[in-house]
């Protein structure tokens, strides 16, 4: 009997899939039933090979061999999840596999993944796709009743090819030339030199910044405070000190006349749906959670607790066809202290016209939203919890009325200057009962505090308790947290200073600078490079990170690049650009961007030389710092040593170490580990730590 091998992206989702489509049979590497064999890949098994695949020469990085312009991209098997590849050849090979089933990720990248791994197997078996959002029983179960041709994603592939092949000649002959030019490790891509620019800019408005002293004049009345109004400038505050005292000594009667109260009620609609974007900027904000923590979490929730829908989504609306479902989802989440907001939605009337429901704002995926499967949660972590209650309480949101509120604004007199107050009066709590506050003490719209008023009416006489002065300094831009960085990236339109209007749309609908995927990675990329510096929740840019952005091209810079990258890519998925035609345009970029680099006549020097030197070449060791603290490495790329800095809690802990020759306990060792496990986000680990490991290996049983 003929039978259907399903290619899924990551082993918790095959698991998934083999479960509910009755594979049983545990095999090397897949699952097996009378219909089906289910089969993973590890992420990417496939990938574009390195340079060094197109001739010996390209092992060692010379000038003169740039630009690298293969005529054909080669494909090459990841060898470190070689042995999966194999795997999945053999089973898509089986003469009994008469069709294969693409059940990656829904989306560019999730095509490109199985593609590659079929290209690389050079199989030639029917196509069909699995396209759903979340991987419960139900979602897989109505995914396989409706899977569609392969070839109606054939163009999706292709553009995926192209953005991938692109970013390879540009990021590989840019980063070439750049390091081969100065002598240093540099790097630069279309996503990560213009979010380097980004900080750039931002640091130097700070750098630039001259602090003014501002002056107010506030009236004490009744317990509400009264705000001067300039009466020219309609300004709550003078960068002017003597027009400021000249106000005050004209203020001499000591009561406030009411010439002005107007009411007004307004309504407030409770925010859209998660995006991956908004959650990791939500999650950074609230619990210093990183863009790359809150990624692997949500990953947790949908892949192994299958509790929220899939998280690399860029889209904050659900489609009309996910409207049927939404009551089951509130039975399923609306349990242990979520029950009472359950209860508070699960009656209400929801209709395909809700403003969250818009299919054409649906591309992928839709916004992240509960599943149908019920939560336990004292089966999640603490961090889970977290990421958890905020997508749960932002799907509760929505389903809520609007918040209702009279707003007030009182006008008075004193010597005919004007002065206001605001007050707001909630009407109806709507979705804000879900948070648990109404915002009360949050600024208005022009920055005045909002107040509890009493009641006052136009023509009141208000006895002065006191008038005062008021001062304060202008602050200037603050610098940017991963959670302000991955708003700029989402909407980077402000950096698009002279460029085309079209431009800043693209970018507004192709959701920016990298994708909701890749944000965090570019982001650690920029730590990990040293090219910027975690201090806190800020992250500043380095010397280093400056002197780049002055040697890398102008256009690589700017985020039009990407736009224009992305409307043409969004042609080639349409079918309506040729794809080689793209790449060809970029293999011509490339070439120009070398020939930029070559002739450059900056310079590139190190600016945090620590006055010592290498131990293995001789030359300079550089001091910088990562998250994990401070390191040396070898000015000379070639050389590449590099030493950690030990902190005193870990210089104490190997002093000990050797006090006791060796004689940690298991429980020391393990203690220990685990604080570098959870500091360590890095591709290296100390010589202390590896050692201990292998002693934690030598000593299980």
């Amino acid at each position: 009997m003929a039978k259907t091998l399903v290619l899924a992206e990551k082993p918790s989702v095959a698991r998934d899939i083999a479960r509910v489509m009755g594979c049983s049979q545990k095999g090397n590497g897949f699952l097996e039933g009378s219909r089906y064999v289910v089969t993973w890949a590890l992420g990417h098994l496939v990938t574009l090979a390195d340079p060094d695949a197109y001739g010996p020469q390209y092992k060692t990085w010379k000038m003169e061999d740039l630009p690298l312009l293969p005529t054909e991209m080669k494909l090459v098997v990841i060898k470190e999840t070689g042995r999966q590849f194999q795997v999945v050849k053999t089973q898509m090979m089986r003469g009994d596999v008469s069709e294969i089933v693409i059940a990656t990720d829904a989306g560019r990248e999730g095509e490109l993944v199985a593609r590659w791994i079929i290209e690389k197997v050079h199989v030639r078996k029917p196509i069909k796709r699995l396209w759903i959002s979340s991987v419960t029983d139900r979602a897989i179960q109505e995914g396989f009743t409706r899977l569609r041709d392969g070839r109606d994603y054939e163009n999706l592939y292709h553009s995926a090819v192209a953005r991938s092949e692109a970013d390879w000649y540009v990021g590989i002959n840019a980063t070439r030339a750049l390091t081969c030019k100065f002598n240093a490790q540099l790097s630069c891509g279309r996503v990560q030199s213009p979010t380097l620019a980004m900080i750039a800019h931002r640091e130097e408005e700070i750098r630039h910044f001259v602090p003014k002293s501002y002056y107010g004049i506030s009236a004490k009345t009744h317990g509400v405070t009264l705000i001067w109004r300039d009466k020219k400038t309609k300004e709550y505050r003078t960068f002017d000190e003597a027009y400021r005292l000249s106000v005050l000594k004209g203020l001499t009667d000591k009561t406030a006349t009411v010439v002005g109260v107007e009411k007004t009620e307004k309504k407030t609609f409770p925010p859209l749906l998660y995006n991956l974007t908004e959650l990791q900027k939500d999650a950074n904000a609230r619990f210093s959670f990183s863009a790359k923590d809150t990624l692997s979490i949500m990953q947790s929730l949908y892949e192994t607790h299958k509790l929220l829908t899939y998280p690399r989504t860029d889209s904050r609306y659900l489609s009309a066809d996910i409207v049927d479902t939404i009551r089951e989802r509130i039975n399923a989440c609306g349990v242990g202290i979520y029950a009472p907001l359950g209860a508070r939605v699960r009656n209400l009337c929801i209709g395909s016209n809700a403003f969250f429901v818009d299919d054409t704002k649906v591309t992928d995926h839709h916004a992240i939203i509960p599943t149908e499967q019920k939560v336990y949660l004292d089966k999640l972590s603490l961090e889970e919890r977290k990421i958890y209650d905020l997508v749960i309480r932002r799907f509760f949101a929505v389903l809520l009325p609007p918040f209702e509120y009279e707003q007030t604004a009182v006008e008075a007199r004193i010597n005919g200057e004007t002065f206001i107050a605001r007050g707001k009066r909630v009407l109806k709590a709507g979705w804000k009962e879900i948070y648990g506050h109404f915002d009360d003490e949050d600024p208005d719209e022009e920055g005045l505090a909002v107040q509890i008023l009493p009641e006052i009416r136009k023509g009141d006489r208000l006895t002065l308790d006191a008038i005062f002065e008021t001062t304060g300094t202008t602050k200037p831009p603050a610098r940017f947290t991963e959670a302000t960085l991955l708003a700029a990236m989402e909407n980077p339109a402000r950096w698009l200073e002279g460029e085309k209007k079209d431009l800043a749309k693209t970018l507004g609908e192709t959701g920016g600078l990298g994708t909701v995927a890749t944000r965090a990675d570019i982001i650690e990329k920029l730590i990990n490079t040293f090219l910027i510096e975690k201090e806190g929740r800020e992250l500043p840019i380095t010397s280093k990170g400056e002197q780049l952005l002055n040697l890398v091209p102008k256009e690589l810079k700017s985020p039009a690049l990407t736009a224009v990258w992305e409307q043409k890519l969004a042609l080639i998925a349409k079918g309506t650009l040729n794809k080689d035609s793209f790449v060809a345009d970029m293999k011509r970029y490339a070439s120009e961007i070398v020939k930029e680099i070559k002739n450059s006549e900056a310079v590139f020097k190190h600016q945090n030389l620590s006055g010592k030197r290498c131990p293995t070449c001789g030359k300079n060791l550089l001091l910088v710092k990562d998250k994990r603290g401070s390191l040396y490495l070898c000015e000379d790329r070639v050389c590449g040593y590099r030493e950690r800095i030990l902190s005193p809690k870990k210089v104490a802990f190997e002093d000990r170490k050797t006090e006791k020759q060796g004689g940690l306990s298991k429980k020391e060792i393990r203690q220990y580990l685990q604080s570098q496990e959870k500091s360590d986000n890095q591709p290296h680990n100390t010589a202390l730590a590896e050692a201990l490991k292998r002693f934690q290996e030598s000593e299980k049983p």
